[in-house]
């Protein structure tokens, strides 16, 4: 597959519902706040572990399409299959810590791996833990995503009609109920900002179709991650800059710029609890030359092509 020749931006947004879209473990898993302005965060890594999720689903074993960082996985058994599939495997493990000598060997174990791990040649990986098969810089990055105004995260206690033990049965002389919580926040909308070098593409291998999947994968991946705890999340909008030329022809921050979410009603006195109470407004006269709009979201929704592209 041939790596993608241009450069890409886009501005990324999606909602949350009665639920917790990124819970804090340090925190008791209340939802991610930014303790000066009360926004509510969510990390890069949850962003491409739902990534990573959907395209689990969708290729499944396709080859081509396996997943490095997947739950329960031993990263070193990883590195081990290029080793083992370049005839490199050694019986001792001490031989894997250090790259082949030759670094036409050395650059092959890499490739291997970007050839099999989408999350590889997307994202990247340090794969020099132990069995040692390269680092690799990915062409894809996602910064946090923060929600346009402040949220206010609620602790909800909740009822089980049931208890684990004997002991507790006991204990509560067969009421058995079992209290607990859970943490939502009412309603936000968070937007977050990616990055897709095609110079880095050029290296790993990231194509066109690895791009369309990205992209559908952005569409629809909430659609197959549901859970009680995460309430509604839906993605709404996604804006993507097309650069004509591979190393660009815009600063990413004057395109995010262009991208303004305000609210429908500036003078509403209750905070918004759907997508209806915000508009997104795109400043096309703030676009250089070169660069193209798409409005993506499970396919192309509008398209402008300015002059020079």
């Amino acid at each position: 597959m041939t790596a993608i020749t241009h450069r890409y931006e886009f501005v990324y947004l999606f909602d949350v519902t009665n639920g917790n879209p990124n819970g804090d473990p340090d925190a008791g898993n209340m939802p991610r706040l930014d303790p000066e302005t009360h926004r509510g965060l969510v990390t890069d890594v949850c962003l491409k572990r739902k990534i990573r999720n959907f395209v689990g689903l969708d290729k499944e074993n396709t080859e081509g399409y396996a997943l490095y960082m997947q739950e329960k996985a031993i990263l070193n058994q990883q590195h081990e299959l290029a080793w083992k599939a370049l005839g490199l495997s050694k019986e001792s493990t001490d031989s894997y810590k250090k790259l082949p000598k030759e670094e036409a060997k050395a650059r092959e174990l890499t490739a291997w791996m970007c050839r099999n791990f989408f999350d590889v040649r997307t994202f990247g990986a340090v794969m020099t833990t132990g069995v040692n098969a390269g680092q690799v810089r990915g062409p894809v990055q996602i910064a946090f995503a923060t929600s346009i105004d402040p949220v206010v995260p609620l602790e909800i206690s909740i009822t089980r009609m049931a208890v684990t033990t004997e002991k507790e049965a006991e204990s509560q002389g067969g009421d058995n109920r079992t209290m607990g919580r859970k943490h939502i926040i009412p309603y936000g909308l968070y937007r977050a900002h990616g990055f897709i070098s095609a110079k880095l593409a050029e290296r790993t291998g990231f194509s066109d179709d690895d791009l369309q999947l990205f992209w559908r994968a952005l569409s629809n991946m909430f659609e197959h991650d549901r859970s009680a705890a995460r309430g509604e999340m839906s993605a709404r909008k996604l804006i993507v800059f097309e650069h004509e030329s591979a190393m660009g022809n815009a600063p990413a921050h004057v395109l995010f710029d262009a991208v303004r979410v305000l609210p429908t009603n500036p003078a509403a006195e209750t905070p918004a609890r759907t997508f209806a109470d915000y508009r997104v407004e795109i400043n096309h006269g703030a676009i250089p030359e070169g660069v193209m709009v798409k409005e993506l979201l499970g396919g192309f929704k509008t398209e402008v092509q300015h002059p020079g592209f």
